[in-house]
């Protein structure tokens, strides 16, 4: 199980932005229209629950991830077995733009169909060569749905739209990118460090949403620390897959929880002011019931 989770996601976590050698061979510029464009087309793909409106915008050999799992898309364009073939009305979607990475992150809430609920995030990632056009070359996935962790996409659409998710203004504001992604990795690191905890940039007022759990009473003094790790010996979580927004001050974070039936997880992070606002989770066990 483990090394086909490894094989699936290799060529995903290549492409993710993790230090500066890396950032260095991308492009100077991204095109943010471009990257619009392309999330539109997403939506309109799954609201339709079919591919074609993204066959226009992907390159030939672009891959698709679903709870890090590799799917394959026929050459007619079908997308059989993949949350991409069901059409859901969506509720709710937000997109993030990094234009050092050329990705976007996008965030879904499909909660009016009891039968169909779906809380889903998904990474889009561009191609970085300058010499060709920017199209779509991966497609990465978290999708949870009944029986996910602390599922419940009703109660994860009302505890969002109370949120305050705008651009940070004015610019010099905002946090530098390293500065989010070690956010993300010290939230992350606590689960296997033991000081990992001090290193995360605790704000307050801060809310968690863990699925549909929320930390937030709507006070001055809400906070984020409700329930972090106090065994700080669990195993890693791997293979992150990075989109980082600094004018919403987010980063969003994939990888595999593996203390957690090796499950497929999303987290995003925003910091305001160098402070972290909020925390927003899903993660699915597949065909299983998430359980510690």
């Amino acid at each position: 199980m483990k090394k086909a989770i490894i094989a699936a996601l290799v060529a995903v976590v290549r492409a993710a932005p993790f230090g500066q050698s890396d950032l260095d061979s991308l492009p100077t510029t991204c095109n943010q229209t471009a990257l619009a464009e392309a999330a539109d087309a997403y939506i309109a793909a799954q609201t339709a629950g079919q591919l074609a409106p993204l066959l226009a915008i992907t390159a030939a050999n672009w891959t698709y991830l679903e709870n890090n799992q590799a799917v394959s898309i026929s050459t007619t364009g079908s997308a059989t077995g993949s949350i991409l073939a069901k059409a859901l009305k969506l509720d709710h979607r937000r997109t993030n733009f990094d234009l050092t990475a050329c990705a976007t992150y996008t965030e879904l809430v499909s909660a009016a169909d009891p039968a169909n609920p779906y809380v889903i995030g998904t990474q889009i990632r561009h191609s970085t060569d300058p010499s060709a056009p920017q199209k779509v070359v991966s497609i990465d996935s978290i999708v949870s749905t009944t029986g996910a962790w602390l599922f419940d996409a009703k109660k994860t659409l009302d505890h969002i739209l109370h949120e305050n998710w705008t651009t940070i203004l004015p610019a010099s504001a905002r946090d530098a990118r390293s500065v989010l992604q070690a956010a993300g990795d010290a939230y992350l690191d606590m689960w296997s460090n033991t000081t990992a905890d001090k290193a995360v940039p605790w704000g307050t007022p801060c809310t968690r949403l863990e699925g549909s759990a929320y930390t937030g009473r709507g006070r001055p003094d809400d906070s984020c620390k409700a329930g972090i790790p106090s065994n700080h010996n669990q195993a890693p979580n791997t293979h992150r897959r990075y989109v980082i927004d600094e004018a919403m001050g987010s980063v969003s974070v994939f990888c595999v929880w593996e203390h957690m039936m090796n499950a497929a997880d999303s987290h995003e992070l925003r910091l305001e002011g160098g402070k972290l606002r909020y925390v927003h989770t899903m993660t699915s066990c597949g065909s299983k019931v998430c359980k510690l």
